[in-house]
C-alpha cells in the first residue's frame, strides 16, 4: 500500500491529513490468515476469478498493498485465453505506455518493451491474458495497473484458492462457478468468496424472485451463503486505482465481513461492514437500469441539465418504490442507493452505453458485451426488474384507480427501458416521450405513495414474510 507508514500504522496524504490504517499491513494479513486457520509457512492464496476494469483493479489493489509478503499470502488473477488486441487498441495502448515514464522503465527492465513495438507495428499479436500480465487490463487500457500474476487454466487457478474474488458479470457467474464446483469436490476447508458482480436475475417459478450473483454462486458451488460476501459502493474502478478517495461496503456474514473490511480497508478506499448482503447486492443492479436511460436522455437532449434533473427525478422515485418492495427498512438503502446511483450516472459503463446508443455509435444488434468496455450489466438487469415486476402476484393497490396492479404499471421509466433495450419496440427517442406524458404521476406522489401504502414483498428476495 502505498504511502503507509507501518511503524506508526498512519498514512500522511497530500492534503495534510493523517489517517489511522487500523495497525500495519502484516498484522492485518496475520489477522485474516489466523481466522482462516491458515498454519505458518502456507501462504494465504488470493484468486481474482474475471479481468474485467473492476475485477483486475481490485486483485491489483491486493497485490499492490500486500504483495511483498510473499511467504504469507499469493495473489493470482484468471482469465480466459485466447483473446486477442486489436490493432488499434495496440496501437493505442503503445501511446499509453509511452505517456507514462514509470510504465515505460518498468517494460524495458522487464524486457517486455519490444512486443509491444511489433505490436504497434502490425507484426505481432498481443492477447488479452499477456498484457494484463504486464499491467494491463483491456476495458481499461489508459489506466496502467501494476504487474499481476495472471493464470488462464481455471482448476489451476481455483483448486486451492482460500479467497475468490468474483469478478464476472453476473451473466457469467452461475456458468463458471458451476465449472469451479467439480474442482472444490476433494476440498476439505471451505474457501470464503468476494462478489463484485453488480447485476441480477428474474426467476419466475414457483415463485417470483430476485436471484443475485452471491446466490447464483451459493446454488453453483454449493458454498455455504456465510462463506460467500458482496462488496459494492459509488466506485469507479480506473479512479480508486489512481487513489480517488473512495469508499464502498462488504455485506454478509459478521464472521468474514468484519475482519475482511479491515483487510482491504486503504487510507483511499475505506470498507465499511454490513449484515445485509442480498439487499445491498440487488440495489447495486438497480441504479444500473436506470444509468443506462440518464445516458440516452443526456445524449438526446444535449447533455440538458434540466432535462437531466427531469429524468432523475422520475428513476429516483421508481427507485424508492421499487426498494419499499424489496426492503422492510427501504430508508437504510436510500443513501448508498443514491450515491452508487449518482456515480454511475457520472461515469459508469451503463450510463456511457445509454449515451452511445443514442448518438448512433452502437446499436442494440452489437449487444451487450462492449470491446473497451466489456459487460453492460444494466441490460440484463432492465429485463429482470420488468419481468419480475410484470408478475400479478406481486399486485399492489393502485392507489387512485382504487385496483390491483403489478408493480411495474406503477414504474413508467421501467417499463419504456424495456420495450427500447428488451423488445424493441420503440425508437431510442421514445425515453423523452416517457418523460413528457402528461398522465405521468409527480416524483413527489410516487414517493409518497411507497411510504404510506405496505408494499413489502419479502419474498422477492427469497425470504420468508
Amino acid at each position: 500500500m502505498v504511502g503507509t507508514t507501518e511503524a506508526t500504522g498512519q498514512n500522511v496524504h497530500a492534503n495534510g491529513l493523517i489517517h489511522n490504517s487500523n495497525g500495519s499491513l502484516e498484522e492485518k494479513l496475520d489477522e485474516l490468515r489466523h481466522l482462516m486457520g491458515k498454519a505458518e509457512g502456507d501462504p494465504l492464496r488470493i484468486v481474482g476469478v474475471g479481468a474485467g476494469a473492476w475485477g483486475s483493479v481490485f486483485t491489483a489493489l491486493l497485490q499492490d498493498s500486500y504483495g511483498h509478503l510473499r511467504d504469507k499470502v499469493l495473489i493470482r488473477i484468471w482469465r480466459r485465453p485466447g483473446r486477442a488486441v486489436d490493432r488499434a487498441t495496440a496501437e493505442h495502448l503503445f501511446e499509453v505506455i509511452n505517456s507514462r515514464e514509470d510504465v515505460l522503465r518498468r517494460l524495458i527492465r522487464r524486457c517486455a518493451y519490444l512486443k509491444y513495438v511489433e505490436a504497434r507495428l502490425g507484426d505481432r499479436t498481443l492477447y488479452a491474458d499477456e498484457i494484463l500480465k504486464d499491467g494491463f487490463c483491456l476495458n481499461m487500457i489508459d489506466t496502467p495497473l501494476c504487474p499481476l500474476k495472471v493464470v488462464t487454466n481455471l482448476q489451476e487457478a481455483v483448486w486451492d484458492a482460500d479467497v475468490v474474488i468474483n469478478g464476472l458479470p453476473s451473466t457469467e457467474t452461475h456458468q463458471v462457478f458451476e465449472e469451479i464446483r467439480r474442482y472444490w469436490k476433494e476440498r476439505i476447508t471451505v474457501p470464503v468468496i468476494i462478489s463484485l458482480a453488480k447485476g441480477v436475475e428474474a426467476e419466475l417459478g414457483p415463485q417470483p424472485r430476485i436471484i443475485t450473483p452471491t446466490q447464483m454462486i451459493n446454488r453453483a458451488t454449493g458454498i455455504p451463503i456465510e462463506n460467500i460476501l458482496y462488496l459494492g459502493g459509488p466506485n469507479i474502478a480506473s479512479e480508486i486505482y489512481n487513489k480517488e478517495y473512495a469508499n464502498a461496503r462488504i455485506c454478509g456474514a459478521e464472521k468474514w465481513r468484519k475482519a475482511l473490511a479491515k483487510f482491504l480497508r486503504q487510507p483511499h478506499f475505506i470498507v465499511w461492514d454490513n449484515g445485509d448482503l442480498v439487499t445491498h447486492e440487488v440495489m447495486g443492479g438497480l441504479k444500473n437500469v436506470y444509468a443506462i436511460g440518464a445516458g440516452m436522455v443526456a445524449a438526446l437532449t444535449n447533455e440538458s441539465a434540466t432535462s437531466k434533473s427531469v429524468y432523475f427525478a422520475h428513476c429516483t422515485s421508481e427507485m424508492i418504490f421499487i426498494t419499499h418492495l424489496l426492503a422492510e427498512e427501504p430508508e437504510k438503502l436510500a443513501g448508498p442507493l443514491l450515491a452508487d446511483t449518482y456515480v454511475t450516472l457520472l461515469k459508469g459503463r451503463n450510463a456511457w452505453y445509454g449515451q452511445q446508443l443514442a448518438k448512433g455509435v452502437l446499436s442494440l444488434e452489437m449487444g451487450d458485451s462492449i470491446k473497451g468496455k466489456g459487460m453492460i450489466q444494466g441490460v440484463s438487469a432492465v429485463k429482470a426488474f420488468y419481468e419480475l415486476l410484470s408478475q400479478f402476484s406481486l399486485s399492489v393497490l393502485h392507489p387512485e384507480e382504487n385496483k390491483h396492479v403489478a408493480p411495474v404499471e406503477l414504474c413508467p421509466i421501467l417499463r419504456m427501458l424495456y420495450k427500447i433495450l428488451i423488445t424493441r419496440e420503440f425508437p431510442l427517442q421514445a425515453i423523452l416521450e416517457a418523460l413528457r406524458d402528461e398522465t405521468m404521476y409527480d416524483p413527489k406522489d410516487r414517493i409518497e405513495i411507497a411510504q404510506t401504502h405496505v408494499f413489502y414483498r419479502p419474498s422477492l428476495l427469497g425470504q420468508q414474510p
